[in-house]
């Protein structure tokens, strides 16, 4: 049985590579892959580039494109290589040239607004509605440097949440944090609607390498096998270093000032209560805040900028167990690039100005 996709159409049996027309521009078209596989299965979504400079995903999602052929697949693949084209080919950080915004900060969109929340509508609306699973793709923007790590969607019905667990599960990363936002971000709009979605980070600082690519296809091609869509016959079982632990709480520490900054510490390292994670120092060289951890805490994201602008995140921190407060949400969005979900913190961390007066920020997102 055919598949049709907007103005793309491939028999079962097939491959077809193409651009998807965008109903609301003729300047941008969107590179696709569409695998009709020989087996009946599940409609799956794979994509890079809703951030158009996190280069990991949109080489990965071009390179399993190349690689996974019909015969391999049960079921439907539609792989968009790049979302953002726009963003793209303008070099933009993050966000779409004509307008400016975070694409991922405007599901579902708006047929009336500007450029990205068109697209984010054409995203929902044509493709969001012909899925069964959804895999997204990001890395770290030039500014981040982050471990790797993956998402999956909690905010959403219980059968898709625990799908989208298990597809989180079968990712070669240390971590996982489960989403409780229901918006704002392209695969936390779609667990909305009841497809089991991950977002997987892999790679840093706006760079790309071979190995980074070859984990991420890896981490795509095991959550396949896992779902029944690919074979582990074909491509062998789902082999693992590292099963990722779910981090029950994850919180964000923003720059409430504008500087320069000095990390102390990397992604993937741990800190203690109390200790020093870094300096912002002024445009003269004076130390304005010290940074310092409010409980014990893995670093999972910080920005890596010696540019610093104001209100813009700074380090993502995770941990186990209860808060320093003993609050007892979990799943605390991250509002890196990602994500840009609306995020609540249990604990505001402390930042001590350099007259040695302490102020806390409740800071939300």
């Amino acid at each position: 049985m055919s598949f049709t996709l907007c103005n793309m159409t491939v028999e079962k049996g097939q491959k077809v590579q193409a651009y998807l027309d965008l109903p609301f521009t003729d300047k941008d078209k969107l590179p696709c892959t569409l695998i009709n596989g020989c087996q009946d299965g599940p409609v799956v979504l794979i994509d890079g580039g809703i951030h158009n400079a996190e280069y990991v995903g949109i080489e990965a999602a071009t390179r399993l494109a190349s690689e996974l052929k019909p015969q391999d697949v049960s079921g439907k693949l539609i792989i968009i290589h790049l979302v953002n084209v726009n963003g793209f080919k303008a070099r933009t950080i993050s966000v779409c040239a004509d307008d400016g915004k975070n694409l991922n900060r405007v599901f579902p969109g708006n047929p009336d607004g500007t450029y990205a929340d068109k697209l984010a509508y054409f995203m929902e609306k044509e493709i969001f509605s012909r899925i069964d699973y959804y895999i997204d793709l990001h890395c770290g923007d030039w500014f981040e440097d982050l471990v790797p790590y993956i998402y999956a969607v909690g905010n959403a019905p219980e059968e898709t949440v625990s799908k989208a667990e298990e597809m989180a599960l079968a990712a070669d990363v240390p971590y996982y944090v489960q989403s409780e936002s229901g918006d704002g971000g392209a695969y936390n709009w779609a667990g909305s609607l009841g497809i089991p979605s991950v977002l997987l980070e892999r790679g840093r600082m706006g760079q790309w390498d071979d190995h980074e690519v070859r984990d991420t296809c890896r981490d795509v091609r095991n959550i396949l096998k896992r779902i029944g869509v690919i074979s582990q016959e074909k491509f062998g079982r789902i082999l693992q270093r590292t099963i990722p632990r779910r981090l029950d709480h994850v919180h964000y520490i923003n720059a409430h000032v504008e500087g320069c900054w000095f990390p102390e510490k990397k992604a993937g390292d741990v800190a203690q209560a109390g200790e020093r994670l870094g300096l912002i120092r002024d445009y003269l060289g004076n130390v304005i805040e010290e940074i310092r951890a409010p409980e014990d805490v893995i670093i999972i994201y910080q920005t890596v900028s010696y540019s610093l602008p104001k209100d813009t995140p700074l380090i993502t921190y995770g941990h186990y167990e209860d808060c320093v407060e003993h609050d007892h949400n979990h799943g605390h969005d991250l509002p890196h690039h990602d994500h840009d979900h609306v995020h609540h913190q249990d604990k505001a961390p402390e930042h001590i100005h350099n007259d040695g007066e302490k102020t806390t920020y409740d800071h939300t997102h």
